[in-house]
């Protein structure tokens, strides 16, 4: 089994880039091994064009995938195009929907709500303020089953210190569909706040 569906510490790490047309971020456990990456896929020669000429990625649909070390895609997030609040679908990596995870609201404390294919909700991803980019994942019954955040304790390595790296924790206890809709999550919130500079 992929150690990106058992790992309890993930940290994403972007790959720093002159000019950001292709968002990339390596998967690191805490000790700063390789576990997999995140690629941005579907980006056509007129997406690449419009995002150097412009601030319009909230406007242009998002696909990024999640590959573990062996490059077998695990995760595929799709954000449609949006104007204020983002929704994303979450697939297995065969293309198999698994879930939706739904952004509630864009002012004071952000949350996302994360629901199956069946649209039943799983849980939900909760700000700790209306200001600071940590978060808490939830379950259905409001348990705490992960967080996402930019502390870095008991991270290893000193490569993990600037704005775009951030640390998912998640419980043993999540696994299967879960597992997969708690990792588009943390891709999902990356992915919706990049817009907001109260998180960057």
């Amino acid at each position: 089994m992929s150690k990106l569906l058992t790992e309890e510490r993930l940290v994403v790490n972007q790959k720093a880039k002159l000019i950001e047309l292709t968002n990339q971020y390596l998967i690191r456990d805490a000790e700063g091994n390789e576990l997999g990456r995140i690629q941005q896929e579907g980006q056509s020669t007129l997406k690449k064009v419009l995002r150097f000429v412009g601030d319009v990625d909230q406007f242009l649909t998002h696909t990024m995938a999640i590959y573990d070390s062996t490059d077998t895609k695990l995760v595929e997030v799709v954000r449609p195009r949006k104007v204020f609040k983002s929704k994303f679908e979450v697939k297995d990596g065969s293309g198999r929907m698994v879930g939706r995870i739904l952004q509630n609201n864009v002012f004071g404390k952000i949350t996302f709500e994360f629901q199956d294919a069946s649209e039943t909700k799983l849980g939900a991803i909760k700000a700790e303020n209306w200001r600071a980019w940590d978060f808490a994942i939830v379950d259905a019954n409001d348990n705490e089953i992960g967080r996402i955040d930019k502390k870095f304790v008991g991270v290893a390595k000193a490569m993990f210190t600037t704005a775009d790296n951030y640390v998912v924790d998640i419980q043993p206890s999540v696994t299967g569909d879960l597992r997969l809709m708690v990792l588009g999550a943390a891709l999902a919130v990356d992915t919706a706040l990049k817009q907001d500079t109260r998180f960057l």
